[in-house]
């Protein structure tokens, strides 16, 4: 069957396109299969990236979605800095535009490619992010990271952590310059009025400054805020709302709005809950300074933090560490359409593991521990089903494959990132989850 091509032309996955292979009877496994002995998947975009994620991604679909899934429904975009580079980005506008009209969407670590790579890569530029032009064109409200954990398996915290990190509004588009001595003056001009509004205006007497300007949007700071609280309120989680609004002023809004939501439509909810006590039941507000010591020393887990963009990229990464590493963290964008409709893409928290690469490269053996990718590949399924429909073809298969994993781990037949020396290299653990979920023909 053919499969849908970007517009620039950007090639297929080769280890994409289906393959005439023995199929399994899948009925006793508890998951439902199509007319073509395979489990119809909703549409959905995936967005292939490079380096030794991409090698790993490229087994598991080979061994542990092909067999069993009937993917043809997927749109598949290569998004490698090459392929960046010879469509001057078209396809990254074709991801966003897919994303947009199908809602779920799985990617894997790409690069950001630096001076370096642009040399090495042979590329015309360096191109930007492009988490950031998908945020942006998916009007992100927040990304979620959170704890992922196995039975029987002591990683970190012990219980759940959620964290809602504000997907927009930041340093990170920040326009700047590097000025000497003089006067700086902010204005803003309201639209459709003539008269500026003097944000700030100070006197520079330092020889060498950097001026930055940035702002942070708001608008949609209400529905993350509902976003956050009914995640924590489902899974019995106490949330926490972090700020450094007692220097940064400008930040009082965003507390605000949160508390705000809270009031209303949750607190009474999570009293009934028995997740926060009758005796106290007010939302709880943590200066950021203090939240990264609460990560650290609040191991039992069990609690949620939102917070502004920056804050938020910094206090996920102490996160992962306390929680073993970025690969035992989620990360998922969350959006919004013109209609309201949640557009939701997911990923691994980490990047494209290049040194790992470059020693699979030289032939050297590898282990990769691909749950935190699986996770974003589960999590886009199911979600795609939610929305296009077969969930209860989807979901139970999706399910078969997480419980693979953590079976081996709890066996100790992982990578060696938590079985130590003796863990199985990259190749054998996904021959070994094939094998549990039964994998099909090599």
């Amino acid at each position: 069957m053919q499969r849908p091509l970007s517009a620039t032309g950007s090639r297929l996955l080769a280890c994409a396109a289906p393959r005439k292979a023995a199929q399994r009877a899948l009925g006793s496994r508890g998951y439902a299969a199509g007319a073509s002995g395979k489990i119809p998947a909703a549409p959905m975009v995936y967005v292939a990236g490079e380096e030794m994620t991409r090698y790993t991604m490229d087994l598991i679909l080979k061994r542990w979605i092909e067999p069993h899934v009937d993917t043809s429904a997927w749109e598949f975009f290569d998004l490698r800095a090459k392929n960046r580079d010879d469509t001057e980005d078209r396809v990254l506008r074709d991801v966003i535009a897919a994303g947009a009209r199908l809602k779920a969407i799985f990617k894997e670590p790409t690069i950001t490619p630096t001076a370096d790579q642009v040399k090495r890569l042979g590329l015309k530029k360096a191109w930007g992010s492009p988490n950031g032009a998908m945020r942006r064109g998916w009007n992100g409200i927040t990304i979620s990271r959170d704890t992922i954990h196995i039975d029987g398996v002591d990683l970190g915290y012990k219980r759940p952590v959620f964290f809602e990190r504000h997907a927009v509004g930041g340093e990170y588009s920040a326009g700047y310059d590097i000025v000497g001595k003089g006067t700086l003056k902010m204005t803003f001009t309201p639209e459709g009025a003539s008269e500026p509004v003097v944000i700030d205006e100070r006197r520079i007497v330092d020889d060498v400054n950097a001026v930055v300007a940035y702002h942070n949007p708001l608008d949609n700071v209400e529905t993350l805020a509902e976003i956050f609280f009914r995640r924590c309120l489902d899974a019995g989680v106490v949330p926490y709302v972090v700020t450094k609004k007692t220097v940064f002023k400008w930040q009082e809004p965003f507390w605000a709005t949160m508390k705000s939501v809270y009031d209303a439509k949750f607190k009474q909810k999570f009293v009934d809950a028995g997740i926060v006590p009758a005796s106290s039941p007010d939302l709880v507000h943590l200066l950021s300074d203090a939240a990264t010591m609460k990560l650290v020393v609040w191991t039992d887990g069990g609690f949620g933090m939102a917070a502004h963009n920056y804050d938020g990229d910094v206090l996920t990464d102490e996160l992962a560490q306390v929680h073993m590493s970025p690969g035992f963290i989620t990360s998922n964008l969350v959006g919004v359409d013109e209609n309201g409709v949640l557009i939701k893409e997911f990923e691994a928290s980490h990047g494209t593991v290049t040194d790992m690469d470059e020693a699979r490269l030289r032939g050297e053996e590898t282990s990769l521990n691909p749950l935190g990718m699986v996770e974003g590949l589960v999590g886009a399924m199911n979600h795609a089903a939610d929305v296009h429909g077969g969930a209860e073809e989807v979901k139970p298969f999706t399910a078969s494959v997480r419980a693979a994993i953590h079976k081996l781990f709890r066996e100790g037949r992982g990578t060696r990132d938590l079985c130590g020396a003796g863990g199985l290299t990259t190749e054998q653990f996904v021959e070994a989850v094939a094998e549990e979920i039964g994998g099909g023909g090599k």
